[in-house]
């Protein structure tokens, strides 16, 4: 099997039917669908239960959280590349795994730009080409929109569990930070991202910014001392290239402009 779409859900009856519709009326059909439902009280059992034919597996019960839920994905699914695509999420159109799948070759991660859908404004979110660790800092790949090779979750080890939020950015930065898989973007919309979820509450801010700190100190330190230093240069410059003395000597030719 190539592809494995696996789906988590707890309490989110609405958002896991809409998800299962966009996965049941994709036109490519060669991948298996795996629902891990976090023991939901509000009916989405009675759902899964009810279309289980939709579902190569499906559990409702108990979980640690979202990334204990998504590692429980992880150890079922039986297909090359994983996409986790959590209850709500939903593909772009029913074309869009048929249009793309001829990317999921020799890649360890394929990723994708997303439309995005919050409170007061829509837009299409795109992702740069190279990726780095300067832009791990201020940003992340959506997991509802990259294919992850499954065997380099045996280098990079599966989701941090005790982490409320953050644990997908840790998988990514690592992947491609410490381990350099292999990486590839297709500039196209593949899935639809609502910013209703955890990460998107202002609340949460501080764990999100605990979390990463978290990371980057235990793993990162050198990374971040070398930023430092470059950060610390490029004030320096921007301060002399601002200077009306600096500016004069280049207007005079005595220094070569920078």
């Amino acid at each position: 099997m190539k592809i494995s779409i696996i789906t988590v859900n707890y309490d989110n009856i609405e958002g896991l039917k809409k998800t299962v519709e966009s996965v049941k009326n994709q036109t490519y059909q060669e991948f298996e669908y795996l629902v891990i439902d976090g023991g939901s009280t509000d009916g989405s059992a009675k759902y899964l239960e009810e279309n289980k034919k939709l579902f190569n597996y499906y559990v409702s019960e108990p979980d640690k959280g979202v990334y204990h839920a998504m590692n429980k994905g992880i150890n079922k699914a039986s297909g090359e590349y994983l996409i986790f695509l959590n209850s709500g999420d939903h593909f772009y159109n029913k074309k869009v795994l048929q249009k793309n799948e001829k990317h999921l070759s020799e890649y360890d991660l394929i990723y994708f730009n997303q439309y995005v859908i919050g409170k007061t404004k829509k837009f299409i979110k795109e992702y740069p080409e190279t990726l780095s660790f300067a832009y791990f800092l201020k940003d992340n790949l959506p997991q509802q929109a990259t294919f992850v090779r499954k065997e380099i979750f045996k280098v990079t080890g599966l989701f941090k569990e005790d982490f409320k939020i953050v644990a997908d950015w840790k998988f990514f930065i690592d992947a491609i930070c410490k381990h350099q898989v292999k990486y590839f973007y297709v500039n196209e919309i593949l899935t639809v991202f609502y910013q209703d979820g955890l990460s998107s509450f202002p609340e949460n801010m501080k764990v999100i910014f605990d979390e990463k700190q978290d990371v980057l100190k235990s793993s990162y330190l050198l990374y971040m001392q070398d930023l430092d230093d470059v950060l610390k240069y490029m004030t320096i410059v921007n301060n002399l290239r601002k200077s009306k003395k600096i500016n004069w000597l280049i207007k005079l030719g005595l220094i070569n402009k920078f």
